[in-house]
């Protein structure tokens, strides 16, 4: 496996490259950490937040693509402090 700070790029590389797909539908996605089993925490921003799509998005679009991108990862958690 990977350090984590290249794991960190990589997950970050990956999402550079699904954020315009997100920001073509007004949203937006920031990386906040990785925990030691896994698990990449992300926040979305824009008209995804409260958004009854966002499931989809996490689930099918962004975490699948770090599962198949980025060795180490096992998961995504979507951080809801910003959604009323």
């Amino acid at each position: 496996m990977k350090n984590k700070e290249e794991q960190i790029k990589m997950i970050k590389e990956v999402l550079d490259l699904i954020r315009p797909y997100i920001q073509s539908d007004g949203g937006d996605v920031e990386f906040i950490d990785i925990n030691d089993e896994g698990i990449v925490e992300i926040k979305l921003l824009g008209a995804c937040v409260g958004c009854g799509l966002s499931d989809v998005t996490v689930t099918n679009g962004i975490e699948q693509a770090l599962l198949e991108e980025v060795p180490g990862v096992i998961g995504v958690h979507l951080n809801q402090d910003n959604w009323l």
